[in-house]
């Protein structure tokens, strides 16, 4: 049976996608724009306000997605609005699904960077938070969500893998150019998933309600800095071996490289795999072939 989504950060390569496969299904799609709708599948929305009981009427999922970029020198300023998007859009989602008495359910978004830097240790849904920046929003944001009531599942996104955004977007340019090769020590594990693989786990997630609490979303297979980026090079034909030295990426970007560039998490989907969740992209070298073709 077809049903209402009312999607947050809808615009974003994440959303976009996302709306695209809901819409491919049979299921009707809303759009949390801010500001004024100004079609018939947008609603407005204020995040940190209290929502009206007209914003999720008639809605039987909402996937919230929306957040400030968090790959930038981490400024106070720049601290403040990626901690405030996620903890006062979720905060307001979260009352307005509670304010729904469970007609209404909540999928929210995290990340991996939950757990910090976990060196080489594997982790998983039940790993304990870790230390950092990152890991203080993602807290934070997860405890928001989990007031929408205990049927929330929170989606703990690992390194998005499209050729038109995420990691990929940024890195393109540089491996095209032969300038590309390992971040630092190249020895950081990157938990990566590819984009019709995360679309795939928010529809999944949406079809078992008795998924709940934190899904890593990452496929079961990471590899290390160094790999991925061979990987990428032999993906471009390109060589990779040119490093980024950490010290100069701690220069530009300060504790924003220590935490998502230089430290990473060897984290597994252990709840996915357990739901019997079916992977499209386990294998990197395939993953890059197919997506850059």
């Amino acid at each position: 049976m077809a049903r209402v989504f009312a999607v947050s950060g809808a615009s974003g390569f994440v959303g976009d996608a996302l709306c695209e496969a809901l819409s491919a299904r049979g299921d009707r799609v809303l759009r949390l724009v801010r500001g004024t709708a100004q079609r018939e599948d947008e609603r407005a929305w204020t995040p940190g306000q209290v929502a009206g009981p007209e914003l999720l009427a008639d809605v039987d999922v909402v996937v919230h997605l929306a957040g400030a970029p968090i790959s930038v020198r981490w400024t106070p300023t720049a601290r403040a609005a990626i901690l405030g998007s996620r903890v006062d859009g979720t905060r307001t989602l979260a009352a307005a699904v509670a304010a729904r008495d469970g007609a209404t359910r909540l999928i929210s978004t995290s990340a991996v960077g939950y757990f910090g830097d976990t060196g080489d240790a594997v982790v998983d849904e039940r790993t304990p938070s870790g230390a950092g920046f990152a890991a203080e929003v993602c807290r934070a944001w997860e405890a928001e969500a989990l007031k929408a009531g205990p049927g929330t599942a929170i989606v703990r996104v690992g390194l998005v893998l499209a050729p038109h955004g995420g990691v990929l977007k940024q890195l393109l340019p540089v491996f095209r150019a032969g300038a590309g090769g390992r971040t630092g020590p190249g020895t950081q594990w990157m938990p990566w998933i590819s984009l019709d693989d995360l679309v795939a786990v928010y529809l999944f997630a949406a079809d078992h309600p008795a998924l709940r609490g934190p899904l890593i979303a990452c496929a079961p297979s990471p590899v290390r800095n160094a790999d991925f980026s061979a990987a990428l090079g032999r993906a471009l034909r390109r060589p990779a071996l040119l490093p980024s030295p950490a010290f100069a990426l701690k220069l530009a970007f300060g504790d924003m490289a220590r935490e998502l560039l230089l430290g990473g998490q060897r984290a597994q989907p252990a709840a996915l795999e357990r739901a019997g969740f079916a992977w499209r992209d386990t294998n990197l070298d395939a993953t890059l072939q197919r997506l850059l073709a």
